[in-house]
């Protein structure tokens, strides 16, 4: 059994400029996963991220909730991502976080069509205040994967670099170590 958490980040990651200085000091295992529609043209903002070895995986092209559109629709919204993410980094990512969480056995089906390995949901996401939890005990667990947000709907909450740290330290607490995501999945 491994001792360590996982950290994925959302499309706002690149918006705190301290936060890509920490991923870089601390050598922090972080993935990003990146929405077409969110992200916007180019990509650009989130070179100095990927220069400091942050991870690269897909949350589709328009962050449409997956569960209950036909498959035409969530292989379009998968591959379509993972098609753009290839052709601006030359990365094809095998890993998909459904936006909201949410999914059903046509998403299983597209993914696997779009090569990806696995679809990643989370038990805990770090707040602008604290640790929130899906289900289960509120204390973290070896294995556990903690979404870290840095959307919009936070804009006056600390910057991301402030959570992040709140976060480490809880980890620390537990006795546990952040771990790369895709050394996992």
């Amino acid at each position: 059994m491994y001792k360590s958490q996982s950290l994925p980040y959302g499309d706002g990651a690149e918006r705190d400029p301290r936060f890509a200085d920490m991923v870089r000091d601390l050598r922090l295992p972080v993935t990003l996963f990146l929405t077409d529609r969110v992200v916007g043209p180019g990509y650009g903002r989130f070179a100095r991220l990927l220069s400091v070895g942050a991870g690269l995986q897909n949350h589709t092209l328009d962050h449409t909730a997956l569960r209950d559109l036909p498959y035409a629709g969530q292989r379009a919204e998968i591959c379509g991502q993972r098609d753009k993410l290839h052709a601006r980094f030359g990365v094809r990512p095998r890993l998909l976080r459904p936006p909201y969480g949410l999914w059903d056995a046509t998403t299983v089906r597209a993914a696997a069509d779009c090569q990806v390995r696995a679809l990643v949901l989370w038990r805990a996401v770090m707040t602008d205040t604290r640790l929130r939890y899906a289900h289960g005990p509120h204390a973290l667990r070896p294995g556990d994967i903690v979404l870290v947000t840095a959307g919009d709907d936070d804009v006056d909450g600390p910057p991301l670099h402030t959570r992040t740290t709140r976060l480490l330290r809880a980890i620390q607490r537990e006795g546990l170590t952040v771990g790369r995501l895709e050394d996992y999945l």
